[in-house]
């Protein structure tokens, strides 16, 4: 997404809460959503953390980066009229088209690296979700079980809407639904799961050379993209479902 390029506008920012919630100002005046609603959001940290995000813009605002003030965007206007079950089915179904689920249907170095390193998480996954997904090494798309299904879908309706649009957005960046588990439920770090999301091109760049700028570029902004997602859905959960702080 492009956004149009605006000179900062602001000097301070700073936040307040009113009726239970907490919004942001930007020299006493609210931030508003892209529709035009009065930026609120129930966590206190999060509402700090977007704060940050508009401090830090320097002689112009770059949208793209604020990752946070985004996804809290999408949660309150929800453009596309997504319902909590919405964003469940869609995660859901998902899953059979997940990244370490398709690997190299030939024996060579790709297929060894992706074994040593994708199976693990798919083993992990059946683990905590009493799971029996399989990888695929054709063209053929890997088959999810009712079962698995049901107890991924029990276990993201334990969500608030809120932290489901971040799982959604943690999803899409890394496009594995494994890997952003895995990544929520602390068995893996930001950086690890950017790095398994991008195994084969990786792989790949160990062959044909990389051009560094470029690549580590990338795969910064693919972790800015995670960990936002990531504290998004901290932010938004409650105790029962996050039992301690998210590694970073």
């Amino acid at each position: 997404r492009s956004y149009a390029t605006v000179k900062r506008f602001y000097r301070n920012t700073n936040i307040s809460s009113s009726d239970g919630k907490y919004e942001v100002t930007l020299d006493q005046r609210k931030l508003k959503t892209p529709s035009g609603k009065v930026f609120q959001v129930d966590s206190e940290p999060l509402a700090i953390a977007v704060a940050a995000e508009w401090d830090a813009q320097r002689e112009t605002i770059d949208r793209s980066n604020m990752h946070l003030t985004s996804l809290c965007n999408t949660a309150i206007d929800n453009p596309n009229r997504l319902s909590k079950l919405d964003l469940v089915n869609y995660i859901v179904n998902y899953l059979p088209t997940d990244t370490v689920l398709f690997q190299s249907g030939e024996e060579d170095d790709l297929a060894a690296t992706q074994a040593k390193e994708w199976d693990p998480l798919i083993a992990w996954f059946n683990e905590r979700f009493v799971g029996d997904v399989a990888k695929s090494r054709d063209l053929n798309t890997p088959q999810v079980s009712a079962r698995t299904r049901m107890s991924v879908s029990k276990y993201l309706m334990s969500h608030s809407e809120c932290a489901l649009h971040g799982i959604t957005f943690a999803v899409d960046s890394l496009k594995s639904v494994i890997l952003a588990f895995a990544t929520l439920d602390r068995f893996l770090t930001t950086e690890r799961a950017v790095l398994l999301s991008r195994l084969e091109e990786e792989f790949q760049l160990g062959f044909w050379g990389r051009v560094e700028w470029a690549h580590d570029s990338n795969q910064l902004e693919l972790q800015a993209r995670v960990a936002a997602a990531v504290l998004f859905v901290y932010f938004n959960s409650s105790g029962s479902v996050v039992k301690q702080k998210l590694a970073m």
